[in-house]
This record gives structure tokens, sequence and C-alpha cells, in this order.
């Protein structure tokens, strides 16, 4: 079995719709795929219409939290996306997203860089507005010649000249929600130290201690050293060992399936969730 499970459609920061990225799933071999967009579940009904037969779909999000002044993501699986206290933690943080990325737009004025509102809002297409929208306009301009390029502390990494930071879950908060709402947590891209700064590894073995189930390991932003890091790590703490794409479509040099997850800790994390189930594809449209 060949499993991703961590990519981005248009209802966050993808450029795929839902439906195509499934069907691009399918067509890259993969037997799993997860559908987790920043901070929302607006893709699952496209996703599920259009699923492939042969491909399972996993639902999810990646969650933003902070740390101790660290950024971190938080990929949720299998939750009941209906649940209440967690469906509000998300919606709060998705508000936030606008003034947060208008914020971003005014200070990059102040440097003297011609990027309109109207140019972001274009970008996002309707999506979860979020830092790699405000990155693409930037690319459109020319100021950077990647996305990747406007992660650094002259744009918008943390603390970068552009940067406005929004509201962020505390994970010890998100992964209770979680918890909650039946799903499974599992630390996304936690040694990517070209995003910014890392959370250490004393505050992961807390987050293990609280219920983290898993970290994301095998990953484009980890190079041999961290993956053999992590893999050391979650042997430490018990945790379970994914690798996903983190496919962004054409906004992200990485195909679907570069990378997966292990059938036994895919096996794993189903057998955890009790908010939701995987979706079996039966030829969709």
């Amino acid at each position: 079995m060949r499993i991703d499970l961590h990519c981005h459609s248009t209802a966050s920061d993808g450029t795929d719709t839902p439906a195509e990225l499934v069907r691009k799933a399918a067509a890259a071999g993969l037997d799993v795929v997860a559908l987790t967009d920043h901070d929302t579940t607006r893709g699952y009904g496209e996703a599920v219409a259009a699923l492939p037969e042969g491909l399972t779909l996993v639902t999810g999000a990646e969650l933003s939290c902070r740390i101790d002044g660290v950024s971190m993501h938080l990929l949720a699986y299998l939750f009941d996306p209906e649940e209440p206290a967690l469906l509000a933690e998300r919606e709060l943080v998705r508000d936030d997203r606008v003034p947060r990325a208008k914020g971003m737009v005014a200070k990059l004025n102040a440097l003297g860089v011609p990027v309109a509102w109207e140019q972001v809002e274009r970008i996002a297409a309707g999506g979860s507005v979020g830092r790699p929208h405000v990155a693409s306009a930037l690319v459109e301009l020319g100021v950077v010649p990647t996305v990747s390029d406007a992660f650094t502390e002259e744009w918008l990494a943390d603390g970068g000249r552009a940067f406005v930071e929004k509201h962020e879950t505390d994970p010890f908060e998100a992964i209770r929600l979680v918890k909650d709402a039946g799903g499974v947590c599992v630390f996304a891209h936690p040694a990517a130290a070209k995003r910014g700064r890392t959370v250490p590894p004393s505050r992961i073995a807390e987050l293990a201690e609280a219920g983290l189930d898993g970290i994301e390991v095998d990953h484009m932003d980890h190079d041999a050293d961290a993956r053999d890091r992590l893999r050391g790590l979650a042997k430490e703490l018990g945790l379970l060992v994914t690798g996903s794409s983190d496919y962004h479509g054409s906004r992200k040099p990485v195909t679907l399936g570069a990378y997966t997850t292990d059938p036994e800790v895919y096996g794993e994390i189903t057998r955890r969730a009790t908010g939701a189930f995987p979706v079996p594809g039966t030829g969709g449209a």
C-alpha cells in the first residue's frame, strides 16, 4: 500500500481542488490519501464525491498551534468534524487569517513591495487564506523566485520583516480537543528548521505525555540527520512515525506520494480513531 497522509487543496492553500486532488492521488498510484487543509474541513464533501474507486480518503486537518512562542502544526486525523468545541476553535483560527494576511500586505507595502490585498485574495480563490498565498504574490511580483524563498527572515518567516502573528491554539489544548472529538494527533514536520524555530525534544516529550500519537518524520523539509534524530525520539517516546508529501499542488515542488506512511502505522491510526472512519472510493464523478 502507498499511503500519503498530508495533502492540501484549494480549501486552504493548495492549488488543486479537492476533486482534482483525489483524482491525481489515484493517478499517482496511491491507495490512501489524507486531506489535511489548514484549520478547515470545507473540502471533505467535494473530495468524497469525486473519490475514485480503489482510493481511500482519510479526513483530517492541519491545526495551527503555538508553544513557547514557536509556531507548530498538528495533523489531526479522523475526528468528528461537527464536534462543537473543536469546530469553534478552528473557526476562531480561521477568522483571524484575513486580518493577519492584510497586516502582512501592509508591512510589505511599507517595505516598498507593491503587493495588493486584491492580489492575495485572487490567489487564495476562496480558500483559507495564509502565508503561502502572500508568498505566491511575492513570486508573481518577482520579489522571490519560489514560495519557499518567501519564508525567510527577510520576508514572511516567523519574526521576519513582514511577519504578523495570528491566533494559534495551545498544542496541549489542541490535543485534548482532537481526542475529545475522537481523532488522532501527529506533529507535522517538527524539524523543519528553515521555517523558523522548532520545538525542542523536551516539549515534544510533554506533548507525548498529553496524548500526542505520532510525529511526521519523512518530509521534504527534513534531511537525513533530522529523520534519524526524529526516529530515535519517536522510539524513545513510543510515538508513531509517519511520512507524507505535504502536497500543495503547484505551490510546492513536491509530488503526491513523494513520502509515505507504513501500512502498519496507518492501521494503528485507524484503530485509535473513533470520530470518523476512512472513506473507500466507489468511483466518483
